[in-house]
């Protein structure tokens, strides 16, 4: 994987950590590892990815509903 790739495969854990929602992190970073790691699978890298993407979108959500 280049650069590009592992910077999109880090997005969800970089999205949660704007949250600032420590329940959002952990799995957040844990999908963008799986993301990683399963890199030379694309098609379970994307569902992996995809998963990361809703739970750091959910949390952003909540965050900005909060105020």
């Amino acid at each position: 994987m280049n650069v590009l790739q592992i910077s999109i495969a880090a997005m969800p854990f970089l999205l949660a950590l704007t949250s600032r929602m420590g329940k959002a992190i952990v799995p957040c970073l844990l999908t963008s590892i799986v993301t990683v790691l399963l890199g030379a699978e694309p098609h379970r890298a994307v569902v992996a990815w995809c998963v990361g993407m809703l739970i750091a979108a959910v949390a952003l959500r909540e965050r900005l509903r909060a105020g």
